[in-house]
């Protein structure tokens, strides 16, 4: 397994066409979960950890690989399935998520497997770990929870969502506020969602959200349909990658294909990390690129369109 980023361009090119693979893997039990291996660098067997007093209940020692120091999370423990056993079936799952390292604790790796984002469902309404799951799919006739692993992230260290003073432009604010400006979301993970909600919250701005990229390329087409000016309604829109049946690339692909659509200013705004994302981001024609989560970051991105948005406005008048 630790030859997982082996053929990474392969994986690269994927992105682009809507298509993901995933790492499945079981944690106790039978049951399978998954993440996108993209944002994987190694699957490695468990070694010794050593503990660390007064960490997160989650945390259960870290770990030295390469060189560097890396918290472990026992990802059963954090999903509320159990504490994942430690034995010869263990592993690691090294992984980059909103700019840090950190390991999970698993059980066994079961496969990789290649997937149309057509095939990645939303969780069923109900299920009993559905603020865990970002997704779900079918393998052998099985489900495959996909995990929201910002969301367990932030319940081991909550993000910051504020901006700093010195970074918000409050005039900026007042005006955005005062027209009622609003952006289109797409993010399926709920936990992503209200940490830009609340940061877009300080910068006047309010956000409708929808879940995938096909939800939000819809509501898009639907408006433009109604004879409405998309980037009057949507002062931008502010887009996950990995989504549910259309990623954020796809999305962008499209609105810049549909004449309707082609000028409304697009962030993404994702955890995926990697230099491919700047490639990507001018291939489909992304006006802004950002990893998660920096508030201030996304603040100064979200005020320089903020500028041009309100110069635009008066320049029509």
């Amino acid at each position: 397994m630790s030859r997982i980023l082996d053929s990474v361009d392969q994986r690269t090119n994927l992105v682009g066409e809507n298509r993901l693979e995933l790492l499945i893997f079981k944690l106790r039990g039978e049951q399978r979960f998954a993440i996108n291996v993209f944002k994987v660098q190694e699957v490695v067997k468990l070694p010794a950890l050593r503990p660390v007093p007064h960490s997160h209940p989650h945390v259960c020692g870290v770990a030295h690989l390469r060189g560097k120091t890396v918290p472990v999370i026992d990802l059963g423990r954090a999903i509320g399935v159990g504490p994942t056993p430690k034995d010869a079936e263990s592993n690691l799952i090294v992984a980059e998520y909103n700019r840090s390292v950190q390991a999970f604790l698993i059980g066994s790796v079961d496969r990789i497997v290649n997937l149309n984002w057509e095939a990645i469902l939303p969780p069923p309404k109900g299920a009993g770990r559905a603020h865990y799951l970002t997704a779900i799919t079918h393998q052998d006739d099985d489900i495959v929870e996909i995990l929201d692993v910002e969301r367990v992230l932030a319940d081991i260290i909550p993000y910051n969502t504020r901006v700093s003073e010195q970074v918000l432009n409050v005039s900026l604010a007042d005006q955005a506020r005062a027209r009622g400006l609003k952006a289109l979301v797409a993010e399926d993970s709920p936990t992503a969602v209200n940490q830009v909600r609340e940061t877009l919250r300080d910068l006047g701005i309010d956000v409708v959200a929808v879940q995938d990229g096909l939800q939000a390329l819809r509501k898009l087409k639907a408006l433009a349909a109604s004879g409405a000016d998309v980037t009057q309604d949507f002062v931008m829109l502010i887009t996950d990658a990995e989504m549910p049946e259309m990623d954020g690339y796809r999305l962008t692909a499209e609105i810049r294909a549909d004449a309707a659509l082609k000028d409304l200013h697009i962030i993404m705004h994702t955890s995926l990390s990697g230099s491919f994302n700047s490639a990507m981001v001018e291939k489909v024609g992304c006006d802004a690129f950002l990893s998660k989560f920096a508030p201030d970051e996304l603040a100064r991105v979200v005020q320089k369109r903020l500028e041009a948005y309100l110069a635009e406005q008066t320049a029509r008048r």
